[in-house]
C-alpha cells in the first residue's frame, strides 16, 4: 500500500481524488491548503504528492519549493494538478523540480496511469542496474516505432516538451504531436507518462546497455 498526499483547496475535487486512490488500495491523505500540505508531508512522509497549483496562503510552487528544500521530503515524487491555461505556471513548476502534471478535471484513468508511472520509475531508479542510455533511439525501434518516431520518444523520455523537441529535431510542433500520437497507438498507451515509462524500461534494459557498449 502506497501513501499518497492530495493537496487541493477545492473540497469536491479533493474528495474525488481521495476516493479514487482509496478504491485502488492506496493510503490516501488530504490537505486543504498549501501550508497544511507541507506540514502533513513532513509528518507523514508520503510516497507521492498530488498538489494543486493555485491555492490560497501557499500555492503549489511554494509547496514544492518547501519540500524540495527539506532533505526529508526532497525526493518525494510530486505531480502538479493544473487548470487549463496555466502553461506559464506549469513551466515554472516543472523547472522547480515537479515530476509530472495532470490537467483538471482529472480523469480516473489519467490519474491512475500517472501515479503508477511515477511509482514504477521510482522502483527502477532505486535499482542500481537501471541506467537508461539516452545516447541513441535505436533500442526504441524494438517497440515497433519508425526511426523518427523513436527519436521523438527518446526526447519525451528525457522530459522535453513538444516545443523543445520541435526545436531539437528541426520539425514543427504539430509534427511532434503527430509522432507522439503514433507512439501512443503503437505502444497501446494513452498518456505521456505511460509512454515515458515504456521508453525508460527499454532504454534501461541489459540489451540496450550492451548495444550502447558495442
Amino acid at each position: 500500500m502506497k501513501k499518497i498526499l492530495v493537496i487541493e483547496d477545492a473540497a469536491e475535487m479533493r474528495r474525488n481524488l481521495l476516493t479514487i486512490l482509496k478504491l485502488e488500495g492506496h493510503h490516501a491523505l488530504g490537505a486543504e491548503n498549501g501550508r497544511l500540505g507541507v506540514e502533513v508531508a513532513r509528518r507523514e512522509r508520503p510516497d507521492l504528492i498530488l498538489c494543486d497549483v493555485m491555492m490560497p496562503e501557499l500555492d503549489g510552487h511554494g509547496v514544492l519549493k518547501a519540500l524540495r528544500d527539506d532533505p526529508a521530503t526532497m525526493n518525494v515524487p510530486f505531480i502538479f494538478l493544473t487548470a487549463k491555461g496555466e502553461k506559464a505556471d506549469l513551466r515554472s513548476g516543472m523547472n522547480l523540480g515537479a515530476d509530472d502534471y495532470l490537467t483538471k478535471p482529472v480523469a480516473r484513468a489519467d490519474l491512475l496511469s500517472a501515479v503508477e508511472a511515477r511509482f514504477k520509475r521510482q522502483e527502477q531508479l532505486a535499482q542500481q542496474e537501471f541506467k537508461p542510455d539516452f545516447s541513441s533511439p535505436e533500442p526504441l525501434l524494438s517497440l515497433g516505432l519508425t526511426p523518427r518516431v523513436a527519436e521523438v520518444l527518446l526526447w519525451v523520455a528525457q522530459g522535453k516538451t513538444n516545443a523543445d523537441i520541435a526545436t531539437i529535431l528541426g520539425i514543427s510542433e504539430s509534427t511532434v504531436k503527430k509522432h507522439l500520437l503514433e507512439v501512443f497507438q503503437v505502444l497501446g498507451v494513452e498518456t505521456r507518462s505511460a509512454a515515458t515509462l515504456r521508453a525508460l524500461e527499454t532504454l534501461g534494459s541489459p540489451a540496450a546497455r550492451r548495444g550502447a557498449n558495442g
